[in-house]
């Protein structure tokens, strides 16, 4: 089969591209035809996350009848699509050719992107996609403040909505995209779940074993609102408190909010390691050597895979119970969850509690979060891809 996968970035920048970077090897390896086409300009002469052997087509300033022109030069039997970007280019390719589309966000289904409203307070919506998401957008600060960047954004993302079914199947990684998109107009039986998969660390060969616990919490993102470290700022005090003993936060990621953070942790006395950003392998030690991973997110995350790689390692997490989150954390067993309606630090704190305070049930959640990311493989999304990709090519 000859499949062009659709991807807005050349570079490996989110999770799309680190997920593409670790399928279309395998995708080679299983006999596919591939090559690789990407709407945005990148480094001359950089094939990204695309493998050497694959071949590269760029989009970058092409007309809508150029697109096709260049695709149709191809002859692919399907395009698999992780969003280009371009709105316009995204009906095109529906429209032209058997699409298969991979929503790895909310694009779509939220004007902003976010799928949460920040005032009175931050709370996710279910809300579909709709002229009363207009009314709302501005006074419930969905996204910015400019009337007219809202106007634009709504039309954008309602003809994004309406290319939705034109597609062969959309993929999703957890239930609750797949909720998202029927919500939205997709039809029940075009969507399909396709979990992801851990592509820079793999599970440990067996189940973790005891050990004594380290008193480190770690955060692993990005430091922007959304991922909710102010809620875990808040939380640790509490938690620590609570279990009347100290515990060390260390913080792995960069972002507009560092100041922020560093002030606010200083603020509460919090013991802190703050490390940016780091290579694959300091970050698996890090993520073993903490006896829990927290990922506060206060928007409902798609999916949510930083949890399912600190499981590789037996870390178990603690969240709210936002987006796909539950979908790799069943409080009890592989972690503890919070409520996520309404995010409450004192709830977050309540949750780390009780994955630290009996070491009996820490070594349990250990072992279920191992046994838990040792069921998104990369054979089991194949399982999944591949039927689907087989049935648009015969449609």
């Amino acid at each position: 089969m000859r499949l062009l996968v659709a991807n807005h970035n050349i570079h490996a920048l989110g999770g799309a591209e680190a997920s593409l970077r670790a399928v279309l090897p395998l995708l080679r390896d299983r006999g596919f035809d591939l090559g690789v086409m990407t709407f945005l300009a990148g480094d001359p002469g950089t094939k990204g996350f695309i493998p050497a052997d694959v071949e590269h087509l760029s989009a970058v300033g092409l007309s809508s009848s150029e697109l096709v022109a260049t695709v149709e030069a191809w002859r692919p039997d399907v395009v698999y699509s992780h969003g280009v970007g371009i709105v316009e280019h995204e009906a095109v390719l529906a429209k032209h050719f058997s699409t298969v589309y991979y929503a790895h966000n909310y694009g779509g289904t939220c004007m902003s992107g976010t799928k949460c409203h920040a005032f009175p307070a931050v709370q996710p919506c279910s809300r579909p996609l709709s002229p009363d998401c207009m009314a709302l957008y501005l006074p419930r600060r969905c996204g910015g403040l400019n009337p007219f960047t809202a106007l634009r954004a709504y039309h954008r993302e309602r003809r994004r909505q309406q290319t939705f079914v034109t597609h062969r199947g959309v993929l999703v990684a957890s239930r609750h995209m797949a909720v998202e998109l029927v919500r939205n107009g997709v039809p029940n039986e075009r969507v399909h779940l396709a979990p992801l998969f851990p592509a820079g660390i793999v599970p440990d060969p067996s189940s973790p074993s005891s050990r004594p616990q380290t008193g480190r919490v770690l955060f692993l993102g990005r430091l922007t609102a959304l991922k909710g470290w102010s809620h875990l700022v808040d939380a640790l005090p509490r938690a620590a408190t609570q279990l009347g003993r100290p515990l060390m936060l260390v913080a792995v990621g960069e972002g507009p909010d560092r100041d922020k953070f560093e002030a606010a942790v200083r603020r509460k006395a919090i013991p802190t390691k703050f490390m940016g950003w780091t290579d694959l392998h300091r970050r698996n030690a890090e993520m073993r050597a903490a006896d829990v991973i927290v990922v506060p997110s206060t928007w409902p995350e798609p999916f949510g895979l930083i949890g399912i790689e600190a499981g590789c390692v037996g870390t178990p997490a603690v969240a709210y119970a936002v987006g796909g989150i539950p979908d790799w954390l069943v409080s009890g067993v592989s972690g503890e969850l919070a409520p996520g309606e309404r995010p409450n630090p004192s709830e977050l704190a309540d949750a780390i509690v009780r994955a630290l305070a009996d070491p009996e049930h820490h070594q349990h959640l250990r072992v279920g979060a191992w046994e838990t990311a040792c069921r998104f493989t990369p054979e089991a999304h194949l399982a999944r891809l591949i039927p689907i990709l087989e049935a648009a090519a015969q449609s």
